[in-house]
């Protein structure tokens, strides 16, 4: 009887909701005959599909599209007792609001089922290797589908096993499980260790494939002949094995397809660059090959057109290709340019790289207030008027 009060209040309180959905599928009419079976039976099935929207919004903090989307394959009018009692597992383990949507919303039918026997070995599997609430919380909300998945059990402690003989310490198998935590659910027999034994073979010293592993997980998990082919050209490009650009220039070519590179080739050719000059870019910074187009395009324009630099520059350094435009390109580019034309800006000084893109946000402050406060006061207050246009 409690039960059914609660959830007729709920149903009430939610009404606003049921409304709105009704009115969007327009399957409800205040004219329908009241005596039509059809009609009885639409209006249940709508009271139900509307019960499990308001729930996946007000209880999940799905958004209400997702919420509609996912209640097509959802029905938690029957079960709001097992619903509770998987968002109470959650919330014991310490998933913020916005892990519990992610979740529930890559695996909804959580909802229906018992989470002593679907959540429970995947997290207590998960716990036997170390990681806290916190970290299952951030590994499980990254990959629910991966992660939840029965064979976890089966591969979790070999891939750990694993990654420790590689890393030395369960801190940075933690760590590299965190930034991919897929890795879990890989049989590493079959993908990185003979990836990492042809490394070694090529002249790769360990302590910077473990390195590697450590930041780039990803990288070592694709199949043997991929990987292969993938250091084969790394090697005919001219990179030496036993420098770290090697692993970066094979992250970099792994995590995209040919068609991918030579587009990539053809815009920078468009902008002026030889094949020559993109790869003396691509030995010098791999990742100048990894942002998008569209960010390659932003940013070539605004170094080329708004502040006139020779290709060359841009050559000798191909990481602002990588640097945020919004948070740094722009706004301090533009700074440097207004002191410029005050005539600031002394000719044996000109444009330091290091100084003016290099330094990190709160190091470039300090040292832009020290060297140009007394000429020019009002340049924090241009800074950061620059950094929220752009952004």
């Amino acid at each position: 009887m409690v039960f059914n009060f609660i959830r007729r209040s709920f149903l009430l309180h939610a009404r606003p909701h049921i409304n709105h959905e009704l009115c969007c599928y327009g399957s409800l009419s205040s004219s329908s005959s009241k005596s039509s079976p059809f009609t009885t039976k639409t209006s249940a099935s709508l009271n139900q599909h509307s019960f499990t929207v308001t729930y996946l919004i007000n209880s999940c903090g799905i958004s209400p599209d997702s919420a509609i989307l996912v209640s097509k394959h959802l029905d938690l009018s029957k079960s709001l007792n097992t619903a509770d009692s998987v968002l109470a597992f959650l919330n014991n383990y310490g998933f913020t609001k916005s892990q519990v949507s992610k979740v529930i919303y890559t695996r909804p039918k959580l909802l229906l089922s018992d989470p002593e026997t679907t959540l429970l070995p995947s997290f207590q599997t998960l716990n036997s290797l170390g990681l806290s609430n916190t970290d299952i919380a951030a590994v499980v909300a990254a990959r629910p589908k991966g992660i939840l998945a029965k064979k976890l059990q089966d591969t979790a402690i070999p891939c750990f096993n694993y990654l420790k003989s590689v890393l030395g310490s369960d801190d940075k198998v933690i760590s590299c499980i965190k930034r991919f935590p897929l890795a879990l659910t890989y049989d590493l027999k079959v993908y990185a260790a003979e990836n990492i034994q042809l490394l070694l073979d090529t002249g790769v010293p360990k302590l910077r494939i473990a390195s590697m592993l450590a930041q780039q997980p990803r990288t070592f998990f694709t199949s043997a002949d991929r990987f292969k082919k993938v250091v084969g050209d790394v090697k005919e490009m001219g990179f030496d094995p036993s420098k770290s650009r090697f692993l970066w220039a094979i992250h970099a070519i792994r995590a995209m397809s040919k068609s991918t590179w030579d587009k990539k080739m053809e815009l920078y050719k468009k902008w002026g660059w030889s094949e020559d000059e993109i790869f003396v870019a691509f030995e010098k910074y791999p990742g100048c090959m990894m942002a998008s187009p569209d960010k390659i395009s932003r940013i070539l324009d605004f170094l080329v057109n708004t502040m006139g630099w020779e290709r060359s520059y841009i050559v000798q350094w191909p990481i602002v290709i990588c640097f945020s435009s919004e948070k740094r390109i722009i706004p301090r580019c533009l700074v440097y340019q207004y002191l410029a034309e005050k005539g600031l800006i002394e000719e044996k000084d000109g444009f330091c790289f290091n100084k003016w893109l290099m330094y990190s946000e709160s190091k470039f402050l300090k040292w832009l207030v020290k060297k140009y406060e007394e000429e020019a006061p009002e340049l924090l207050k241009l800074y950061q008027k620059h950094l929220d246009e752009a952004n």
